[in-house]
């Protein structure tokens, strides 16, 4: 049987469909009888008018894509396994054994000093306007929770108050706002807010800046990321801000001071320009120089974010953060995103994340085995619910200590933001309003959260933050459900024994066991009564 892992000219990420679409060549994508007359509602037919426009998803702004390809092997083809005997972390009592026991707090950086509720972080929200329009709900929702939240790669120069001379930012809106929104509302010193920087943001001192003028102690430096293999882009339907951008150093497609583009743009025959980042050239020497230089501004950790490139760049990932004692580095498999990334390269590009998570627990192994260094390591691509979770977290332990998520955080925020948008315009849906009307009878946390900061800072509290906590809240009871099945009661003893890999692909891929060969050992034990 010949299976197509694509889904090919035709998605709702593109606003595209095929005409008939029961029937498809899988190879191209297109429809098996292409008839001329057709108006082009397929990927090919809406690029033969709207051309490179149709390379993003769409509409930009108040989307987040990933891809929907179907990989050979992925986190589904492995199963949690419990057990009837023992715990670890806890005493073997069935009094004291219950899942409410479990302590999700997970505690990382060269000195312990960055602790977490929960083993979970937001590896890299930027410059999109999805990002920017729900930060508060991030922002807040994640301090209060007690988990990590990234900056992401742009947001200082895609700012147009922001003050910059002589080629260095002195000044800003949008980051000091994202810093303080999460810093107002952190809870007993748990969770951190990083600084990311790309190339951009490094010419422009970006995160020297937040170092010394926001005191932030986590910064990150960015190789790239799962959905793509360039750097990030935006669209901007303002000229006057992409001319702003393009003073800036960005890269500008169509150039917005080329007079003809102007005119072009003024009369309608485009609405959008593109912003572009450029590509790093990663080499040992820059990566030692660059991190020593952020520990010379004030850097209190320094972090590593690389994407889904191949293993060659994977090694290098983990041995420079191994020399230069990284304090955390995310890894971050194929077919994830959360902006504008191009459609077609998310989908194709890339090592997926079970076979990238894989190769990353052998070269961490290698280095723990010789006795080097190893910085915590978490892993992002696709995760969205605690099963996944689990499975991230013992596919790479010891040494996997956080998984990354993005999505489905932004999914709970912007829930949470409209939920509070249909109550101020009292038309909650019917489906929300089953719950009650109030704030106290939909959020599930509410209760508990108003007798945690006292009415009056709850009550300040928007409904986007209240989404996320309490996702989180359910992914927390959730993972501790789960790790009191396999008998771990805190994270240190989770392993890769508590996974089953159900096909032989995958246990090829992951050298987690094939099921049927799990405790064959212990089996024969048993039955020789031993």
């Amino acid at each position: 049987m010949v299976t197509t892992f694509s889904k090919i000219n035709a998605s709702a990420a593109t606003l595209t469909k095929n005409r008939t679409e029961e029937s498809i060549v899988p190879s191209s994508g297109m429809c098996v009888t292409c008839v001329d007359g057709c108006i082009g509602m397929c990927e090919i037919g809406k690029s033969a008018y709207r051309g490179h426009e149709v390379i993003y998803p769409q509409p930009f702004g108040v989307i987040t894509t990933a891809g929907a390809k179907t990989y050979p092997v992925d986190y589904s083809h492995f199963n949690i396994m419990g057990t009837a005997v023992g715990a670890f972390g806890i005493a073997e009592d069935s009094d004291q054994a219950i899942f409410p026991a479990v302590n999700l707090e997970t505690v990382l950086g060269h000195d312990g000093g960055i602790k977490f509720r929960y083993p979970w972080i937001i590896p890299g929200i930027g410059s999109t306007d999805v990002a920017k329009n729900n930060w508060e709900g991030l922002a807040i929702g994640s301090a209060l929770a007690g988990t990590g939240l990234t900056i992401g790669e742009n947001v200082v120069g895609m700012d147009v108050e922001a003050v910059i001379k002589n080629g260095r930012v002195v000044d800003t809106v949008d980051l000091k706002r994202r810093v303080k929104l999460y810093r107002d509302h952190q809870c007993d010193g748990y969770g951190a807010i990083i600084v990311q920087a790309n190339i951009e943001d490094t010419r422009l001192g970006a995160q020297e800046y937040a170092i010394e003028k926001l005191g932030v102690e986590c910064v990150e430096l960015k190789w790239g990321q799962g959905a793509k293999n360039i750097g990030g882009e935006v669209k901007i339907k303002d000229l006057k801000k992409a001319q702003l951008l393009y003073e800036r150093g960005y890269v500008v497609l169509p150039n917005p001071t080329d007079p003809n583009v102007i005119r072009a743009f003024e009369h309608g025959a485009f609405k959008e320009f593109e912003r572009h980042s450029r590509v790093g050239m990663v080499s040992e020497d820059s990566f030692a120089q660059r991190v020593k230089e952020l520990r010379q501004a004030g850097a209190k950790y320094v972090f590593l974010k690389t994407g889904a490139y191949r293993p060659a760049d994977l090694a290098r990932a983990v041995v420079f953060s191994s020399r230069y004692k990284i304090d955390l580095l995310t890894v971050d498999g194929a077919g994830g995103g959360t902006g504008m990334s191009p459609w077609r390269m998310m989908n194709e590009w890339g090592v997926p994340p079970v076979e990238l998570h894989s190769l990353l627990y052998q070269y961490v192994k290698r280095l723990a085995d010789k006795g080097e260094h190893v910085p915590a390591i978490a892993v992002a691509g696709g995760f969205t619910f605690e099963d996944q979770i689990f499975k991230g977290l013992a596919m790479g332990a010891p040494f996997v200590k956080l998984v990354g998520m993005a999505r489905a955080p932004i999914a709970a925020a912007m829930v949470g933001k409209t939920i509070g948008r249909t109550m101020q315009d009292n038309q909650i849906p019917v489906y929300i309003e089953r719950f009650g009307n109030t704030k106290d009878e939909i959020f599930v946390t509410a209760d508990e959260l108003r007798r945690k900061l006292g009415t009056e800072k709850f009550e300040e509290i928007p409904t986007g933050a209240l989404g996320l906590y309490t996702y989180y809240e359910r992914l927390a009871q959730g993972l501790r459900q789960i790790m009191a099945g396999c008998r771990k009661f805190s994270m240190k003893h989770i392993s890769r024994h508590d996974l089953a890999a159900l096909t032989h692909a995958a246990a090829d891929v992951s050298g987690i066991q094939y099921i049927m060969d799990l405790d064959r050992d212990e089996v024969e034990q048993i039955f020789n009564g031993s």
